[in-house]
């Protein structure tokens, strides 16, 4: 039987997680943005940052700097968006915290700032983009061969 992990009410399959550290796991989204969107989350539900523990802040922090150097390379980017939306005024819409790893190229937003719009749905610039309800949800056997992909590149903490 394949293991859960909550993301605040939701449960995710153990096929959409290619890293696990001590404190955290890395998955792949749902609905991303750019290809190479992944998230990474702590394992504990903790719903806002200032929860969290020192030790899961910190693992958070240094598991989104590992995860983002392979992102950026393997999806060919030149930068990354790293964001958290903390509470639900700042757009946050899962009681759990993550934070966003977005693979970045010179051009991809005509405003470089419109990406904090299309994270939280809302349409940016007087450009149609689409928002996350209209975004198309990935399949289950997308969102596993990207983790596959993903994997190998790195140690796993043992559950």
């Amino acid at each position: 039987m394949q293991k859960l992990y909550n993301f605040g009410p939701h449960k995710l399959c153990e096929n959409q997680v290619f890293y696990k550290s001590k404190f955290c796991i890395g998955l792949v989204n749902l609905k991303p943005i750019t290809p190479g969107h992944v998230m990474v989350i702590p394992r504990r539900i903790v719903p806002r940052f200032a929860e969290m523990t020192s030790d899961e802040a910190t693992d958070m922090i240094l598991s989104a700097q590992t995860i983002g150097k392979v992102i950026e390379k393997e999806f060919d980017a030149t930068s990354l968006t790293m964001a958290m939306q903390d509470g639900p005024q700042a757009g946050q819409t899962v009681p759990h915290v993550h934070m966003h790893i977005i693979p970045r190229k010179a051009g991809d937003w005509a405003n470089n700032d419109d990406i904090y719009d299309e994270l939280d749905g809302k349409q940016a610039a007087g450009v149609k983009r689409v928002d996350n309800d209209e975004r198309k949800p990935r399949s289950i056997d997308e969102m596993k061969e990207e983790a596959e992909k993903l994997r190998p590149f790195f140690n796993q903490h043992e559950d």
